[in-house]
């Protein structure tokens, strides 16, 4: 995949507050009409995709919905003013998120905001409606913010893409030096994600960014969605948080000591 020498990131300005049932693809359209070059890459932040999906619910139902929204627990803390508890898990769409990713952050007053039900779709939809209406090549990434293990803060990442190369393995190439590289892949969905969230920002009331000069980045629309990111669980040294994986390991050697002797 050859490189380029630099790209340029910027806001796309004027979108209005969006609701639900709102044509998402066609106001982008509008939007991007004269504005959109071929091989540009435009990164939407998910909540303007669930707000116009209406993936919206009372706030008072946050717990719950966070509940309905897991499938596994990774990893849970009371905070310590008792106010609660924060939990890691993971969702419905396979990413592993801080409250399965439903947030008040850019929701309307007394509500909270769902992920879209199937990032990777949205994101198809998005650019199979904006390449037929611009009559030019773009990919789509949708963006939500992310923690890290290990690290401070937050960053943006791709949860859903189209059109757009999001992995790019490496293993089995050679480096600068004529050394061969094992596992290098670099991350290109979550990094242009990442590039694009230094000119939305979080309270600036702009959920689109384009990126350009990345056009050999952009591909067809059956190339891999944002799942690709996601590692498969037989690959994941890190699957329990430490502190469930000490009480499952407690439990489960008392379990064996009762076994081997029921009279201790």
């Amino acid at each position: 995949m050859a490189g380029m020498d630099g790209f340029s990131v910027f806001a796309l300005e004027g979108l209005p507050e969006f609701r639900a049932g709102d044509d998402l693809a066609g106001i982008l359209g509008d939007a991007l009409a004269g504005v959109a070059e071929d091989g540009d890459i435009v990164a939407v932040t998910s909540k303007i995709v669930s707000k116009a999906e209406g993936r919206i619910v009372a706030a008072a139902d946050r717990e719950e919905a966070i509940t309905a929204e897991t499938v596994r627990v990774v990893a849970e803390r009371p905070h310590a003013d008792g106010s609660g508890t924060t939990r890691i898990v993971e969702n419905r769409q396979g990413l592993v998120m801080a409250a399965a990713g439903v947030d008040a952050s850019n929701a309307p007053d007394g509500h909270v905001l769902l992920l879209p039900e199937d990032p990777d779709r949205s994101a198809r939809h998005l650019a199979e409606t904006l390449r037929d209406r611009l009559g030019i090549r773009i990919g789509v990434i949708l963006t939500d913010t992310l923690g890290r293990p290990w690290r401070e803060g937050q960053t943006d990442a791709a949860i859903g893409a189209a059109g757009v190369v999001v992995l790019h393995e490496l293993a089995g190439t050679a480096d600068a030096n004529g050394k061969t590289l094992a596992v290098t892949a670099p991350a290109i969905g979550d990094e242009l994600a990442a590039a694009a969230e230094l000119v939305k920002g979080k309270a600036a009331g702009r959920p689109v960014a384009v990126i350009r000069g990345l056009g050999h980045l952009v591909t067809g629309l059956d190339a891999p969605g944002a799942r690709a990111l996601i590692r498969p669980s037989e690959r994941d040294m890190f699957r329990r948080g430490s502190r469930e994986a000490y009480a499952d390991g407690y439990a489960a050697g008392l379990a064996a000591r009762d076994a081997a002797d029921p009279g201790h």
